[in-house]
């Protein structure tokens, strides 16, 4: 159930707020799960935010056995496809900040060699409300457990609203995330590296 309300949050990125998301991931990697299932339906309705049809399953899967509400999920609209993210990336901060800093080095430490982590990479994401660092990291297990305890980590390092993208391997990435890996670099690598992390 976790991995489908992962996937589900995963979807959204780009989509639903960044101070909005890393919450939703918090409460899904904690005991959190019955206020999220209150909350998302109405968030989603709220912000206008569409789902496709494989979104909607996920939705109904991930939080209906936890009390959503059903007719809320009905009136959520429908997309054929997903919208264009909005978005550039750049491997680099766009004010010149060098990635050898307190978080990467930290992030580094923390997953380097991990068992159940592949790639740990960053990307900087372009437009909205300036210039955001993505931490974009591959796994094979835990995945909203991991996204939580990295948030929990960049915010204890300063990140407000910490974007942690943990991709589960062999997802079918949206554009969104094609495009910040396509433009992140390296961090390190967890045991379960390969190097097929990013789309060629």
């Amino acid at each position: 159930m976790s991995d489908t309300c992962h996937e589900l949050l995963l979807r959204l990125a780009g989509r639903l707020p960044d101070e909005v998301l890393w919450r939703f991931r918090d409460w899904a990697a904690t005991d959190g799960i019955l206020v999220l299932a209150r909350v998302l339906p109405r968030t989603l309705l709220h912000d206008r935010v569409g789902l496709t049809d494989q979104e909607q399953r996920l939705l109904v899967d991930a939080l209906v056995p936890h009390g959503a509400d059903r007719s809320a999920i009905s009136s959520i609209r429908g997309l054929d496809e997903l919208p264009d993210p909005g978005y550039t990336f750049s491997p680099e901060s766009p004010d010149r900040v060098s990635m050898g800093d307190s978080a990467t080095v930290v992030l580094g430490a923390t997953l380097r060699g991990r068992p159940g982590v592949g790639e740990v990479r960053a990307s900087w994401r372009l437009g909205g409300n300036g210039p955001r660092r993505l931490v974009l990291v591959t796994a094979t297990s835990g995945f909203a457990r991991l996204a939580g305890e990295l948030q929990r980590v960049l915010r204890a390092l300063g990140e407000h609203d910490p974007c942690v993208e943990v991709l589960p391997a062999g997802l079918d990435l949206s554009p969104y995330h094609r495009a910040a890996l396509e433009a992140s670099e390296l961090v390190c690598t967890g045991a379960e590296a390969d190097g097929h992390l990013v789309p060629v």
